[in-house]
């Protein structure tokens, strides 16, 4: 069951409430000092989000045909045939 935050009208004091989610809101509580019932309104939080995984690009929700061609791959491969050549140099100079 869903928790919900209910904030007491006339002293500005919140309670939490479990409530499924078909229930009504609450419009009178019982507060928790001395137990007469009181008007309350439910209060909105903002939803908390979690980024979980190696991460978002643009193209994630772009049409397939909008995806550049030909920038990053020649850099890659660029940038590759760069590293195989120094790291076979670091090699040689160990030895």
């Amino acid at each position: 069951m869903p928790t919900y935050v209910y904030k007491f009208v006339e002293t500005g004091e919140t309670i939490e409430v479990q409530q499924g989610f078909s229930d009504d809101s609450l419009t009178e509580a019982m507060h928790p000092v001395d137990g007469t019932m009181r008007p309350v309104k439910k209060v909105f939080l903002p939803v908390g989000i979690t980024f979980k995984g190696g991460g978002f690009y643009k193209t994630d929700s772009g049409k397939s045909g909008s995806i550049p061609t030909g920038g990053s791959t020649s850099s890659e491969s660029s940038s590759s045939s760069s590293d195989s050549s120094s790291s076979s140099t670091a090699s040689t100079s160990a030895d």
